[in-house]
């Protein structure tokens, strides 16, 4: 379980294809307080560590899950950058007891992909426009919460498919969404409560 707030940006310095794919990730956590198999947002993808260096982890990347995520979506699709030696991602570790919640509850389990479709500075800030894929659509709502690359984001226009997120500079400087461009794809995991919300109702 984790928060959708970003506590380090991490950096891909292996791939290595071993019948699923392996990824060493550059951190600054403390990699001393990591234990074998915890589990880390990267990118909001919760993957497990199954190794651990003076200055990484590794994680191992199922088939289905680089085919439900920007890991390897682009690929296909050409819509942003595949995982590759290089990428810069958001991590956060796994929410324990007593820790603030400062986001919304997260499960790392990305429910699919949006694309940037528009990026417009106002003020100090950017707003950006994201096209969600039509079965997700449903699920997000004017002021309503969505976690976009693991990060927790408020949800501040509503437009069909397409949905806008406003980001300050503290936002962009802090996780990767500085970095972020027009045509960019990116994993997006709906509010749980939508989720169950949808699902009484489809039950009555």
């Amino acid at each position: 379980m984790f928060t959708g707030i970003i506590t380090d940006i991490g950096e891909i310095v292996e791939l290595e294809q071993r019948g699923d794919l392996r990824a060493r990730i550059k951190t600054v956590y403390p990699t001393s307080d990591i234990a074998l198999g915890a589990s880390i947002a990267c990118d909001g993808v919760c993957l497990t560590v199954i190794e651990i260096g003076a200055d990484w982890f590794d994680v191992e990347i199922s088939a289905e899950t680089i085919s439900k995520t920007t890991i390897g979506y682009p690929l296909e699709n050409k819509l942003g950058t595949a995982w590759h030696v290089g990428r810069k991602v958001n991590l956060e570790r796994a929410l324990k007891v007593g820790d603030e919640l400062g986001g919304h509850i997260v499960s790392g389990h990305v429910d699919g992909v949006a694309q940037i479709v528009q990026l417009e500075e106002v003020g100090d800030s950017t707003e950006v426009m994201l096209e969600a894929p039509e079965e997700l659509a449903k699920y997000i709502a004017f002021k309503g919460s969505v976690t976009l690359n693991g990060t927790s984001l408020t949800v501040n226009k509503v437009d069909g498919k397409c949905f806008g997120i406003n980001f300050i500079p503290h936002t962009k400087t802090v996780t990767t969404w500085g970095q972020m461009g027009h045509g960019d794809a990116v994993n997006i995991e709906i509010d749980t409560l939508a989720r169950y919300v949808d699902r009484l109702q489809a039950s009555h």
